[in-house]
């Protein structure tokens, strides 16, 4: 909680801070990779800094979580917390490395702010800075430790067994631990960290959700090839797609990630656009391999049938659940010869019948997420039980956690447990 002698300074200086906090963030990264330009070998991802998305993340987290200082004290953004802890535990983020943010943030707002940045604003703000960093370190410490790693030991060896084209613009990749130690279980619906050496010798880390239920030996997961439309293709999606192959060797973290499945034994409801079917997909797999009985229903979009990405492994698995049902919706028409009620054009959730008391797991585009949660809202399912996945910097959870009442950090969704 904020001291007494901080509450008003942060009070008075939330709006300003607020309103130039994304400049705040772009000149932060600016002058944080001027200073150590490391950082992009491994740990930052320079698409995201190139688009801008993450200083968008960075200035939502932390306006944020300055505004639930002031607001609702007694309850800090507990899930926004857990979801940055998560993607840091999977880059092997240490607790030195917060320092070196630190110097860099306030550098920043100095910058941006000037004369308005008196000492008692500055100490105002640097405890708002170690509130929220200490309790990230203490949480990525707690990840670490539940995983049996250090911050520099979350990186594995492994070689691709397989290597499979599920659609024009997804592979899935199949790998082995290439030194034959038993591979540490993950949660259903987990992703890893695949660190990609680039041809200018920089690794790059990308995130990639876990497609299939753990076998002892293997992790598997898939990757859409990123076109650019206009700008940049996706360094990393093209070349994992285009020159990794069989035999070969990649870098892959443990698994992290918040959003796993419910062990409740509620009605479980999918609802994925294109890619977003991975996370899903890797659920799926869970409850097949455990011989779930529960009534799970998967809702799918896409653009057609051939887009469809791991439609045969996902159908598969739902005809092995007894409560397994799954609807289609493909933009370019309805005509398929899958094994699941297909409709013709957007996601439609009237024309289905959703399960009493089910929990909600969501991933797609954003817009998607976004109209699917509305209308399951307006259909009376509790915000609470809804669950989303998103791919890159989570670019809405600051909105959701900024609703209007305490207990908002809980809206999108509960961790059914502490370990994308």
């Amino acid at each position: 909680m904020l001291s007494d002698r901080s509450r008003p300074v942060i009070e008075a200086t939330l709006p300003v801070v607020a309103d130039n906090i994304e400049e705040i963030a772009k000149r932060f990264y600016a002058h944080l990779f001027d200073a150590h330009p490391e950082l992009f070998d491994g740990v930052f991802n320079r698409g995201n800094q190139a688009e801008g998305t993450q200083q968008v993340a960075l200035a939502g987290s932390v306006a944020v979580f300055a505004s639930a200082l002031v607001k609702t004290p007694e309850q800090v953004p507990e899930h926004l917390l857990a979801r940055i802890a998560h993607k840091h535990a999977s880059l092997g983020v240490t607790p030195e490395q917060y320092d070196v943010v630190h110097d860099n943030l306030f550098w920043a707002i100095v910058d941006v702010l000037g004369d308005a940045v008196t000492p008692e604003v500055a100490a105002a703000w640097d405890e708002v800075y170690w509130l929220m960093a200490y309790a990230l370190i203490n949480q990525e410490r707690g990840l670490y430790s539940a995983r049996g790693v250090r911050p520099e030991s979350v990186w594995r060896e492994w070689g691709v067994a397989e290597k499979v084209q599920e659609s024009p613009d997804v592979v899935t990749f199949r790998l082995r631990r290439v030194d034959n130690r038993l591979v540490k279980t993950s949660l259903p619906g987990q992703y890893v960290t695949v660190q990609v050496p680039m041809p200018d010798g920089v690794r790059q880390p990308r995130q990639y959700s876990l497609t299939r239920a753990d076998d002892g030996e293997h992790r598997q997961f898939s990757v859409k090839r990123v076109h650019g439309g206009g700008k940049p293709d996706g360094e990393v999606s093209n070349h994992l797609c285009d020159r990794v192959q069989v035999g070969d060797r990649l870098t892959m973290s443990v698994p992290f990630g918040d959003v796993v499945l419910d062990d409740s034994g509620r009605p479980v409801v999918f609802a994925s656009a294109g890619i977003g079917i991975t996370p899903m997909a890797g659920m799926l797999s869970h409850l097949a391999a455990a011989g779930s009985r529960l009534p799970v229903t998967l809702l799918h979009a896409d653009s057609d049938e051939e887009s469809f990405a791991l439609r045969e492994q996902v159908l598969a698995d739902l005809r092995a659940l007894p409560g397994g049902t799954a609807h289609v919706w493909f933009e370019d028409g309805g005509q398929s010869s899958l094994p699941a009620e297909v409709h013709a054009g957007v996601m439609d959730l009237g024309a289905v019948d959703l399960p009493e008391g089910a929990v909600y797991y969501l991933c797609g585009p954003l817009p998607f997420m976004q109209g699917v949660r509305s209308a399951l809202i307006d259909r009376g399912v509790p915000a609470r039980d809804i669950q989303y996945e998103v791919f890159g910097p989570d670019l809405w959870q600051a909105d959701l956690a900024t609703e209007d009442s305490p207990g908002a950090s809980e809206r999108t969704g509960r961790h059914a447990a502490a370990g994308v």
